[in-house]
Order: structure tokens, then sequence, then C-alpha cells
């Protein structure tokens, strides 16, 4: 009998390459696109932790690996944020750009909105202003 694996976003947005993808260009265009000039701010030059660290988050947070909670335990988001201002404009650049990537990353109409809101509600969640 053979195993059935659960059906998640992870699975149905393409897994590894493709959310590696979509994460990459969300902060290609954080750092290329004047509409997120607030927010890409907010990082370092230098992009390839932050990056690595958004990746092995999403997989997780999308019902993939658990990379993000292997290496570092609990996301703890907020108190991560905490140390920076974030309003409604930060929140909304963050989706500007994520929204940008995910245009671009083929998917399932359905799939879309589902992240869509699924973003919305942790990016707003991350407001501390």
């Amino acid at each position: 009998m053979s195993e059935v694996k659960e059906v998640t976003p992870y699975h149905l947005l393409g897994g590894e390459a493709v959310l590696r993808q979509l994460v990459d260009r969300f902060y290609d265009i954080m750092a290329t696109d004047p509409a997120a000039a607030g927010i890409h701010a907010m990082h370092a030059e230098d992009t390839a932790e932050i990056r690595q660290k958004l990746f092995e988050f999403l997989s997780g947070w999308m019902g993939g690996p658990q990379l993000f909670i292997e290496k570092y335990g609990h996301p703890r988001l907020r108190g991560r944020h905490m140390p920076f201002s974030i309003g409604e404009a930060e929140r909304d650049q963050w989706m500007y750009c994520m929204l940008k990537a995910m245009d671009e990353t083929p998917m399932d109409g359905a799939l879309y909105e589902h992240l869509q809101e699924a973003f919305f509600r942790t990016a707003d969640f991350m407001r501390n202003q």
C-alpha cells in the first residue's frame, strides 16, 4: 500500500524550487521597485541570509519541510519583527512585493487567493505601529 501525501500549499506551488524562485523574486522586487523603498531600507544590503530564512519559514508555513523550526525553533514572528517600525505602509509595501512575485510565479487561481489572504493576515499581524 502506498503512502498518501497531504496536499499542501507547498506542494501545490511546486515545492522547493518554485518556493525559492518566489522568495528570490520577492527580494529582487523589494530591492529595485521604488514602491518598496521603505521596507527595503529596513534590510541589510546583503539579503542572502534573510532570503534563506524567509524560504525556510515559508517552507514550513506552507506545509512543506519545517526547515526554520528545525534550525531556529518557534518562529516568534511578532517578536522577531518588534525592532522594526511596522505600520500599514510597511505592511502594504511587503504585500506589494509578495503579490508582484506571486504574479510572476505560475500557480492555480485558488492557491493564489489562499496565499494572498494568508500573507495579508500574517503581514497585518506584524504591525506594531
